[in-house]
């Protein structure tokens, strides 16, 4: 499967909220989904580590940073911490580094672009809190479809065995 979104779009596009066309991919994985768990912090990336250093099979880390592009909330180690874990994406808004290493990792990373600049490590941050990001709610426990055409989130699992 080359692309999701557009076929989810053309079955669920009532159920399915858009986030703004302005995220990058990173990881190596274009296509990825999963149930959300959410971190909302501010150029303070220890709540990120924490929470992937933690399994994940079959969910996706959305991180609120507030788009500040000041420092770096995810690199390639925290990154591979998340692939050892089994989590099958990371959203940020925010920024990432170690883009070359990122690009080579099995798992989606969508951020809105990236800063070599690592961040202070303070333990400041909220996990598995509502957050908004481009005028959309996420909440823990929605689900986030993701490819190369955006970002979606919806309340419910959608079914994609017809997609597949």
């Amino acid at each position: 499967m080359l692309d999701l979104l557009p076929d989810l779009f053309d079955n669920y596009e009532e159920q399915l909220h858009l986030l703004a066309p302005h995220y990058r991919q990173y990881g190596h994985k274009n296509i990825f989904w999963g149930e959300i768990v959410t971190v909302k912090c501010h150029e303070d990336n220890s709540k990120v580590k924490q929470v992937l250093a933690q399994p994940g099979e079959g969910k996706v880390l959305v991180v609120d940073g507030g788009a500040s592009n000041r420092r770096a909330l995810l690199g390639d180690m925290i990154a591979q911490s998340a692939v050892d874990n089994g989590w099958s994406g990371i959203v940020i808004n925010g920024y990432v580094r170690d883009v070359a290493a990122l690009k080579t990792m099995p798992i989606g990373i969508q951020a809105l672009g990236a800063n070599p600049i690592k961040t202070d490590k303070r333990d400041i941050g909220d996990v598995n809190v509502t957050v908004e990001i481009d005028r959309v709610i996420i909440k823990p426990g929605m689900m986030l479809y993701a490819d190369d055409n955006g970002i979606a989130v919806t309340d419910e699992a959608l079914s994609l065995s017809h997609l597949l």
